[in-house]
């Protein structure tokens, strides 16, 4: 029976500090992408990456948070908090939607069977989940508190036991400079305590982890769009009068504070230093009146600019030592822990002063975005971050000569992926997206990653959205993007070593090349570096590598078309460019042909659509161009020597835009992908319509692959994969001698497919001689992944 299984995704993480989170016990890793969860256990020792993903939402994922090892949580823009729990087989399904809040949900947090949301609805509410045992049963959210921030809205919220009591305490941090503090005895949360000090936005929160036994204190940290970080101790206050029911007044917490001593206020470098005391009440009806104290325990002053996250060492970590990962939008992520004020050693005594332990990330903070938000990972053995790019960095402790190394990790588009090309003997991949960048991805063969993919290189960052891309040869590709130009590339040497390196190319020239690429500032063209040292390397490109040192230099610009392009195809010889641009008239619905070798026009434009040319297509002999159009229209082109391509056929069967068309790898037919929810096969050479494949969405996207050997029982048959509009991917086969008949193998849903419009569908061009059933497909998404995914098209 026909099958799939994902090989490979890239993904991006959304921009919102909570969009990340890591399971309490283990190291998988949930993260928003677009409108679903991904899937990455950070302790896979080969970095397998993005495993899964999860679909269900319908907009950007905001918020994601475990609440156990079982249960997952997750929130978007719309308002909307989806429960997923794991199940007996490792999946996780849905238990929950529940549309918490009229707008977007800023955070989301938990303690036992109490959840709590904020939004940009200024409300912040409670929550209780009714989780049941039976696995499947769906679990249910109960409202049982609405708390309004009368304009404002919560950045963030934490919630924990205070010391030594089952009461619970709520931190908010909000769109204005002062935490708020709240307390649950019994039923409902109540204000006790608005904290100061901050002079900006309170953009994260973070309770000190509990030990393994009652611990006698607490401590708040805070980090703010100022840049500072504020350490809160909290601690129960011994022996304090008794406060008989209803007396806790702020009239009375005012007299106790003064009783208590205001030191008052001190200015350092323009920030208020304040010592005062806050001292918070709860009662409850089994464990009596309790007071607790809040003071500014410490200022970590180290960020230039605002602090995005904060995380505290894992207590399981076996050390006594607290210590705190914040990230900032500086682009760094600094490790903070505790020595003594008096011995300068590693101290987690009251007097003891905090200091940076390790700074990581880029000087300067040169990235755009710096960090959203961190991690931490493998118990604390790890730390994590995800940059304005969506791309993950990971610093790893190296325990034999106690210092930090950084290891490769993961990313993708922060963009829609609007084009692929495999190198000629689908050795490895190049993406393109609205992110303005060109990533190229492949399997590494040899190497301690043998057999995983990962991203090698990042050819082109532009200024400019990339459309398209297309090989010319395996080191060789043109791209187009928004403008009206076409630019050509050609790999350094620092990627012809790379993929020598790790078996994914090899009988490759290296030392013709140039050594690497770079970008002048304002600049748009890549201009290869020929002279200095040699940075080639057999490792992988780290992200900040990828970002800098992995360019490929620009060889040739071709001009030609009055408006941006919007499409490309390259021969398979590799001679011959075609491109169009967008147009609203015949005038500029052209396609031009130009020589790879000399970049001149080849023969006259191909005229005789009226609108847009939204694909085209060389057939496999390259004797035909085909091209679709938005005039919903199809035309073949037919090569005469010395002459150029002239028109033959056009079809306008179609009731709406054709997006995409593709040739069969032996050129007997092709097929055209349309918005009127049909795909339609036609017969070469006499141009005739064979067969309608009418589906339930649009068609956005079609490919061919080489003839397969379903079964010993069935001839070869021809695969064909069809992509739709919402995500799904459709495999169909026919056999060669019955092209009117089509039938359907395998549907790929969002679990395995994507969640959005798909721009395209590409079939790896070579086979694998040992697994003859076995076909690599590369799609690319709306919801900006691109995804590689192994078809098993055996049956019987």
């Amino acid at each position: 029976m026909a099958s799939a299984s994902t090989e490979y995704i890239s993904a991006s993480t959304n921009r919102f500090n909570h969009a990340a989170a890591i399971g309490p016990a283990s190291s998988l890793i949930a993260f928003g992408s677009h409108n679903f969860v991904a899937l990455w256990d950070a302790s896979d020792a080969a970095n397998k990456g993005i495993y899964a993903t999860l679909p269900g939402h319908e907009a950007q994922v905001t918020v994601v948070h475990f609440l156990n090892e079982r249960l997952l949580a997750s929130a978007d823009e719309n308002g909307v908090v989806l429960l997923r729990r794991k199940t007996q087989d490792g999946k996780w399904k849905i238990s929950s939607k529940t549309q918490a809040h009229t707008k977007s949900i800023s955070a989301l947090t938990s303690s036992g069977d109490l959840l709590v949301t904020g939004a940009s609805d200024s409300l912040v509410k409670v929550w209780s989940i009714a989780e049941h045992n039976d696995l499947s049963s769906s679990d249910s959210l109960v409202e049982v508190q609405s708390i309004d921030l009368k304009g404002r809205y919560a950045l963030d919220i934490k919630v924990t036991n205070l010391p030594n009591t089952s009461s619970l305490i709520m931190a908010i941090g909000s769109t204005e400079r002062n935490i708020q503090l709240w307390v649950r005895g019994e039923d409902q949360f109540q204000k006790v305590a608005s904290l100061f000090g901050h002079e900006d936005w309170i953009r994260t929160l973070a309770f000190s982890p509990s030990g393994p036994q009652a611990n006698p204190s607490l401590t708040l940290a805070s980090g703010s769009q100022d840049g500072n970080i504020r350490l809160w101790l909290i601690e129960e206050i011994q022996n304090a009068p008794p406060v008989k029911a209803g007396e806790l007044t702020d009239d009375v917490l005012d007299a106790f504070e003064a009783s208590l001593g205001d030191v008052g206020d001190a200015d350092e470098g323009g920030r208020q230093l304040s010592l005062k005391r806050y001292v918070v009440g709860v009662k409850t009806a089994t464990e009596g009146q309790r007071r607790y104290s809040v003071t500014l325990d410490a200022l970590l002053v180290g960020h230039e600019a605002g602090v995005t996250s904060l995380e505290w060492r894992p207590a399981q970590t076996g050390s006594s030592l607290p210590s705190i990962l914040s990230t900032s939008t500086d682009s760094s992520l600094i490790i903070w822990s505790p020595v003594s004020r008096t011995t300068g050693a590693s101290s987690a005594d009251s007097d003891s002063l905090w200091i940076v332990r390790q700074r990581f990330g880029d000087v300067g903070g040169q990235r755009l975005g710096g960090f959203v938000g961190g991690l931490w990972a493998r118990k604390g053995a790890e730390a994590l971050a995800w940059g304005w790019n969506g791309c993950w960095r990971r610093w790893r402790y190296q325990e034999a000569n106690d210092r930090w190394a950084e290891a490769t990790a993961i990313g993708g588009h922060q963009g829609p992926v609007r084009g692929a090309s495999w190198s000629p003997g689908g050795e490895y991949l190049i993406s393109t997206g609205l992110d303005q960048t060109t990533r190229a991805h492949g399997k590494l063969v040899s190497g301690e990653r043998a057999n995983t993919w990962a991203e090698i290189a990042r050819p082109q960052i532009h200024g400019y959205d990339v459309i398209d891309v297309a090989h010319l040869d395996s080191l060789k590709f043109v791209s187009v993007s928004d403008e009206k130009v076409a630019r050509v590339f050609e790999a350094p040497k620092g990627f012809a070593s790379l993929v020598k390196a790790h078996g994914i190319l090899s009988d490759i020239e290296e030392n013709t090349r140039p050594l690497a690429a770079s970008l002048p500032p304002l600049g748009l063209s890549n201009k290869a570096v020929t002279g200095g040292c040699d940075h080639s390397s057999a490792s992988l490109p780290l992200e900040g590598e990828l970002q800098a040192t992995t360019l490929w230099p620009e060889t040739e610009k071709v001009f030609g078309h009055g408006y941006e392009l919007i499409a490309l195809a390259t021969s398979h010889s590799g001679t011959l460019l075609a491109t169009a641009c967008k147009s609203t008239s015949p005038e500029h619905a052209v396609i031009r042909v130009h020589e790879t070798k000399t970049w001149q026009l080849f023969g006259t434009p191909l005229a005789g659509h009226a609108l847009t040319v939204t694909r085209i297509a060389f057939s496999p002999d390259d004797r035909y161009i085909l091209t679709v159009s938005r005039d919903r229209t199809w035309r073949v082109f037919a090569l005469e020597p010395d002459a150029g391509y002239r028109p033959v056929s056009f079809d306008k069967s179609h009731a709406r835009i054709i997006w995409d068309c593709a040739w069969s790898p032996t050129g007997s037919f092709f097929a055209t992908a349309a918005r009127d929810k049909t795909v339609r096969v036609w017969k070469a050479e006499s141009w005739k319509n064979l067969a309608v494949l009418k589906l339930d969405e649009a068609a956005t996207a079609v490919c061919s692959t080489p003839r397969v050997m379903i079964s010993m029982l069935i001839s070869y048959r021809n695969a064909m994969a069809i992509g739709l509009e919402n995500g799904v991917v459709l495999i169909y086969s026919c056999r060669e001698d019955t092209l009117a008949k089509w039938t359907l193998e395998l549907t790929l849903d969002s679990t395995l497919a994507c969640n959005s419009h798909i721009f395209r569908v590409l079939w790896r061009p070579t086979i694998d001689a040992t697994n003859p059933h076995n076909r690599i497909l590369a799609i690319c998404s709306e919801d900006r992944t691109l995804r590689v995914v192994n078809i098993n098209l055996a049956v019987g």
